[in-house]
């Protein structure tokens, strides 16, 4: 009976495990549909500024010609009554050539402003992380960017004693203070990963590394819901075991907890979509 226990045991933790593996390949495969319509995108916005700029030399042209024939004018008139018309023409055609520069720039300035302020959300992010957890050893506790995404990577030897799930005293403090950021910032979700090295690992109830991964990441989900009032919808947990090493000589740096801050994805999809269907800019 004992064992058929620990089995039903065993299989939960697994499928739970590949639950959060899954969502963690859906948030993956909307972070890179993303930053393929960025890089889509950023090649539409280049070409739009490389239109602006023969646009406003063609603009230039078009202005000095305008106060050439103003000054003219009446003499133009006077001799060539003919010359009334083209004048208007021109006149009209200058208009139109400066309502198409503004309808350009509005839509410019949209694209501009979909990737800069993703830009300057994450740099405000990094920014308030490392205020608050600027006086750790940097071996302990990494913040990067990449492609548009904020990682906190937490060693394990900060986390966790070794072979073990349980928080230590100094790596709650730590969890604190990534709270504090956290619910600053509620436009955020964020995934909390557990990684080990390549050793195998049996202890207890645990199977294996996909276990021993999991149940850290769990292990800080529970205190930054429990301890620090971070919502649990805004949450992921999610083991990766020894799949995603970071180093191939040193196993300690691949024993580690990674925190994935991950930015509404949605919003932002919105709003380059919203700019790519602007007429101006397919013009």
């Amino acid at each position: 009976m004992k064992k058929i226990i620990l089995g039903c045991l065993g299989l939960t933790l697994l499928l739970g495990s590949c639950v959060s593996q899954k969502k963690f390949k859906e948030v993956e495969a909307q972070a890179k549909e993303a930053q393929d319509l960025l890089n889509s995108a950023t090649v539409k916005l280049n070409g739009c500024l490389e239109e602006k700029a023969a646009a406003s030399s063609k603009l230039k042209t078009l202005e000095d010609q305008n106060t050439f024939l103003k000054a003219n004018n009446q003499e133009l008139i006077n001799n060539m009554g003919n010359l009334t018309t083209l004048t208007t023409k021109g006149a009209e055609n200058l208009e139109k050539s400066l309502e198409s520069l503004q309808e350009k720039d509005l839509t410019i300035r949209k694209l501009q402003n979909a990737i800069t302020r993703r830009d300057s959300v994450n740099l405000s992010l990094v920014q308030s992380l490392k205020g608050v957890l600027g006086n750790l050893d940097d071996e302990d506790i990494t913040i990067s960017v990449e492609k548009g995404v904020v990682f906190v990577s937490i060693s394990d030897k900060l986390l966790f004693s070794s072979g073990s799930y349980n928080i230590t005293n100094r790596a709650k403090v730590v969890l604190g203070k990534v709270a504090q950021v956290v619910n600053n910032k509620p436009d955020f979700e964020f995934m909390v990963e557990g990684h080990t090295d390549d050793v195998p690992y049996r202890k207890g109830v645990l199977l294996d590394n996909w276990d021993l991964s999991a149940k850290r990441a769990t292990a800080v989900v529970r205190i930054l819901q429990n301890d620090y009032g971070v919502d649990p919808k805004r949450m992921t947990a999610a083991g990766r075991a020894e799949f995603v090493p970071i180093s191939q000589t040193e196993k300690s740096k691949n024993r580690r907890t990674r925190i994935v801050v991950l930015p509404k994805i949605d919003q932002f999809y919105s709003m380059i979509e919203e700019g790519m269907k602007d007429p101006a800019i397919n013009n």
